[in-house]
């Protein structure tokens, strides 16, 4: 049995759906606030799930399949970049750690747009905290881990076989496929 594109562009967006919820949850029930570049990479994730979602309703041919898997490894390279930052910034010795700034919503009441942007992409001191750690890995290393495994799904999806129009099923059997 060999999977669709469409099946797996789903799977991404739900793994996107399941980080979100993972990052909401810390944040109401365990009390983290997010910091600039954790609120970074929640719009990354964001966009990544909606290049995943289009995908699935789309549920394009052969050279859609292909434009959606750029755009979603585009996206998830842009989202693991901002997560490399955060975990560069994170293992920072204390001397060199950007000065902490003043909240984000704060930011974007009483700070110039472009000033927040960039705080939002360089981050600050708040940044370099690790507040929660998972097997020696702190969030923002876990959510690297997850743009990289996103990257290679959609990646993946540019070489699928299966991206097939005629059977809208989520998967197909090798005598289906045109191609053995």
């Amino acid at each position: 049995m060999v999977f669709k594109p469409r099946f797996y562009f789903l799977v991404g967006f739900l793994f996107c759906m399941g980080l979100l919820a993972a990052a909401l949850y810390f944040q109401f029930s365990g009390g983290l606030e997010p910091c600039p570049l954790c609120v970074s990479q929640r719009i990354m994730v964001f966009a990544v799930a909606l290049v995943m979602l289009v995908a699935v309703l789309h549920n394009p041919k052969r050279t859609g399949v292909k434009v959606y898997a750029i755009l979603g490894f585009v996206m998830a390279v842009l989202g693991g970049t901002v997560s490399a930052r955060h975990v560069w910034l994170q293992h920072l010795p204390p001397e060199e750690v950007p000065a902490c700034g003043p909240g984000l919503e704060y930011m974007f009441q009483y700070f110039p747009l472009t000033e927040t942007l960039k705080a939002m992409l360089n981050g600050t001191g708040d940044c370099a905290k690790v507040d929660w750690t998972l097997l020696g890995l702190s969030m923002p290393a876990w959510v690297l881990i997850s743009f990289f495994i996103l990257a290679l799904l959609s990646l993946t999806q540019f070489w699928n076989s299966s991206a097939v129009r005629g059977d809208q099923r989520y998967f197909s059997t090798r005598s289906e496929l045109p191609f053995r």
